[in-house]
């Protein structure tokens, strides 16, 4: 039984992905909306029957064309975050109060040239390939902590897997 005060949220799933080439950078893309740190990891919802993976690799060629992409890892727990009142006024058709976020980890075995964000529904303006230390400073504050434990749990296995190549 739940205390009387507990508030029961309504979390959306959704699919994030971390791509990093064979240098041990990560792909991070500009979103089209204009606010200040508006990049952000490719993402996003898991449409009925699918699974969190298939999501991901979903999203990954919805987003940035990329097809050309090898599984690595997935994070082993589910991620939450809460949006800020400005995000749910602006979208009050979704009625989700946030987000829970199954990660996965793949290597990009493609070229730049794949990479292709004018796509049918574009959400990114640009791309970059940073170091995956960086990516948390450069996102909107209430994603920040996710992109925190992402960059460090992904990190490692990133260095790790760089190693054995």
């Amino acid at each position: 039984m739940l205390p009387e005060n507990t508030e029961i949220k309504n979390y959306r799933p959704n699919a994030g992905i971390v791509l990093f080439r064979e240098d041990g950078k990560v792909l991070l893309c500009e979103r089209v909306e204009n606010y200040s740190k508006r990049w952000q990891f490719p993402q996003g919802g898991i449409d009925k029957g699918e699974t969190p993976f298939q999501a991901a690799v979903r999203e990954l060629r919805e987003e940035t064309s990329v097809t050309s992409a090898k599984f690595v890892a997935a994070l082993p727990k589910v991620l939450r975050y809460d949006f800020p009142d400005a995000v749910k006024n602006a979208h009050p058709e979704r009625h989700n109060d946030g987000q829970e976020q199954y990660w996965h980890l793949f290597l990009f075995t493609g070229e730049d040239s794949e990479i292709n964000l004018q796509t049918a529904e574009p959400e990114f303006r640009s791309y970059a390939w940073v170091d995956i230390e960086k990516a948390p400073d450069k996102v909107v504050e209430f994603k920040r902590e996710i992109y925190q434990i992402v960059a460090q749990e992904f990190g490692l296995i990133i260095r790790q897997y760089l190693k054995q190549a």
